[in-house]
């Protein structure tokens, strides 16, 4: 098989490199422990005594004797105890305690391996072109999707196993409130969003139809386009639940990091983060953008700036480099997550009474306990939506080069068939035959049309989702939590 080549080497070879290299020189590990995030400690018993003035631990008259034991009360300090809290640089020793770091190492790294194989691959096609090939890029970025969905089940079934319902009130119901979102969207016109949806599950059906008549079968096709929609629909709800709590965390962390922000330069780069799903959604809305940036109106003519072609590369361009900003301003918004050991302490010092040690301590411990936690509520939508736009890519069959004519969609009538090889026995050669003729009609179901509809649809929704879970975060903090 054509599989069996340059790529097959690119795979193998960065296989080896996650099993021996990565883990010594992980890039998520890195990201954490490169001496820039700062992490506060936990005040000791000891110091707590010390700085609300009491003596030692030991026997005194509030100890209570019962039966020959001795109870000790928890010691208390005052909640508006002088304490200031001490920072120290996150070091590799510090991560092994910290939740969700094997999962999150593990994410970004084989994210990043992936990306490599995919770009090997993409300047590998750019070269040489092979036409009858396998992406393996493709697989790879199938398996960096399927991790990230298995990373936000899993934390987000962390919430329903809390003793507390409100997370997981607040989960189903945005899961619901996304499964009506979801098909509302998918009965609006192409005219308004451009995904190709409708197009491309056209061509879905006329060429399964094709498929079956061939093999003998008689069908109206594989699935009717209420159920598709429908999958499709239910689809979008769980990528909604699972991006709910990423979303408001994300909020929370965009208004800290912009009171830590002093520079204009990093206030405007922070705005346009949280702005970047809003960019992405409207980038697919075809009467702001496609329409004003193809065929804008100058004076009584319209000038068409550019190809539609052009205008599908200039939009995988956008949201690449809008998910670099994102990846570059990561730092930034977990120091000012954790920041927010030292705000629960002044917030506590405005209160009366009295707080326990114990509970002092862990309140204290636990912002930088879940710090993998919320890197992955940050880094896994990222993760998301840059392999889906690069799937869109090649499944697609878009292109790269902004000023290049594309070579447009092959026919599937025009595919050339694989050559057999001519030493092979008869019986071998019409069994390779039939795998290569079952294999050649797949691929001609299955055609960039319907891939370049279904990936924009799903590319479109992940930032919808994540615009729309940020931004009721931001108005559920900076309005609700204040009031």
């Amino acid at each position: 098989m054509g599989v069996i080549g340059v790529q097959l080497v690119v795979t193998m070879v960065m296989a080896s490199v996650i099993q021996k290299i990565i883990p010594h020189y992980s890039f998520a590990r890195w990201l954490l422990c490169s001496g820039s995030l700062r992490w506060y400690q936990h005040p000791t018993e000891d110091e707590l005594r010390s700085l609300a003035g009491k003596q030692q631990k030991g026997k005194n008259k509030k100890d209570r004797k019962y039966n020959g034991h001795i109870e000790n009360k928890p010691l208390t300090v005052p909640k508006d105890i002088d304490l200031q809290l001490e920072t120290k640089s996150i070091a590799e020793v510090d991560t092994l305690a910290l939740h969700y770091f094997p999962e999150y190492q593990w994410l970004v790294d084989f994210t990043v391996a992936a990306t490599v194989v995919y770009l090997i691959t993409e300047f590998y096609y750019s070269l040489v072109g092979p036409s009858n090939e396998m992406n393996i890029s493709v697989v790879w970025c199938l398996l960096v999707l399927a991790f990230v969905m298995k990373v936000l089940f899993s934390l987000t079934a962390h919430y329903f196993k809390g003793e507390e319902g409100g997370e997981r009130s607040l989960c189903i119901t945005f899961a619901f409130f996304f499964f009506v979102k979801a098909m509302a969207i998918l009965i609006i016109t192409e005219n308004y969003l451009e995904f190709g949806l409708e197009t491309g599950f056209a061509n879905f059906s006329e060429s399964a139809v094709q498929f079956l008549e061939k093999q003998g079968l008689d069908s109206q096709g594989p699935i009717s386009k209420l159920t598709f929609k429908l999958f499709l629909a239910l689809l979008c709800s769980l990528i909604g639940a699972f991006l709910t709590f990423p979303g408001l965390r994300l909020a929370q962390m965009h208004l800290d990091a912009l009171n830590l922000a002093t520079e204009k330069v990093t206030q405007t780069l922070l705005h346009i983060n949280f702005l970047a799903p809003l960019i992405m959604v409207l980038l697919w809305v075809k009467p702001i953008t496609k329409d004003y940036i193809m065929n804008p109106t100058l004076g009584k003519e319209s000038v068409p700036l550019m190809t539609e072609a052009t205008f599908d590369t200039l939009r995988l361009w956008v949201i690449i480099l809008l998910c670099l900003l994102r990846l570059g301003l990561m730092r930034r918004h977990l120091q000012a997550y954790l920041n927010l050991a030292q705000k629960c302490v002044d917030q506590m010092k405005k209160e009366a009474g009295r707080i326990s040690t114990v509970d002092l301590q862990k309140m204290v411990a636990r912002v930088f306990y879940y710090l993998c936690v919320i890197a992955l509520q940050y880094m896994a939508p990222l993760v998301m939506l840059l392999h889906t736009t690069l799937l869109l890519k090649t499944l697609g069959d878009h292109s790269w080069g902004v000023y290049s004519e594309p070579e447009g969609l092959i026919d599937p009538d025009q595919m050339p068939a694989a050559s057999l090889p001519l030493t092979a026995p008869e019986n071998t050669k019409v069994s390779v035959a039939q795998i290569t003729m079952a294999l050649g009609s797949l691929r001609n179901v299955f055609t960039p049309l319907l891939f370049r509809g279904l990936l924009s649809f799903l590319t479109w929704w992940i930032a919808a989702c994540l615009f729309s879970t940020s931004l009721f975060g931001l108005f559920y903090h900076q309005y609700l939590t204040a009031a």
